[in-house]
């Protein structure tokens, strides 16, 4: 299990798309090989904003038992698999703030040759899925990280339309992510883990 690649999946999820769709993630970088942790991040918003919205409030409950991230997860992982709702073209401030506290591991390398990927849900068409991913690549370029995307490399991406990353619009948490939101989502892992292993093999070798 020791030479298994390691993946993490970190997410922010308010009502429970974006972490339907880190399931998926997970189970797909598991399935590739990997050794997987689930990693949601820390809430920000206040206590009484979160159970004045029962979807919310009942989504922290469903979700209690999932740890929350660590910077040595960050450290551990050798592919990273971030998932966020969408505000307003970038990602959600609960997951902007534990990537701005990566800077003791971006201080000395440890973020240098990770590969990373993205997932992402809006509440409505056009809210700006492809934007919040991009927002979300530059911070891994700035970490020295390799970014890894789904591309048009199977049919369904050409119907699923976003080369980016995986994204869903969920008509305001109305709708659920559907086989096409979870197959692009675990398409996304998969590649992920498969670049990130065999840019392991090579290193090594070289």
């Amino acid at each position: 299990m020791a030479d298994r690649t390691k993946a993490a999946v970190i997410y922010y999820s308010a009502t429970g798309t974006t972490y339907q769709m880190a399931r998926a993630a997970e189970e797909a970088a598991s399935k590739a090989g990997a050794d997987v942790r689930l990693r949601k991040v820390r809430e920000l918003a206040p206590e009484e904003a979160v159970r004045s919205n029962s979807g919310w409030h009942a989504h922290r409950l469903e979700t209690q038992d999932v740890p929350e991230v660590e910077l040595d997860d960050l450290d551990w992982a050798d592919v990273v698999i971030f998932g966020t709702p969408t505000r307003y073209g970038v990602m959600a401030a609960q997951l902007k703030q534990f990537m701005d506290s990566s800077g003791p591991l971006w201080g000395r390398g440890a973020l240098v040759n990770k590969v990373f990927a993205g997932f992402c849900s809006t509440a409505t068409s056009h809210g700006g899925q492809e934007a919040t991913l991009l927002s979300m690549f530059n911070v891994f370029y700035h970490w020295g990280g390799i970014v890894v995307t789904p591309g048009y490399v199977e049919d369904s991406q050409f119907v699923a339309g976003n080369p980016y990353g995986a994204s869903h619009t969920s008509n305001n948490g109305e709708v659920p992510p559907d086989e096409l939101a979870l197959g692009a989502t675990a398409l996304t892992a998969r590649r992920a883990v498969e670049i990130a292993t065999a840019l392991r093999h090579g290193l090594r070798q070289g």
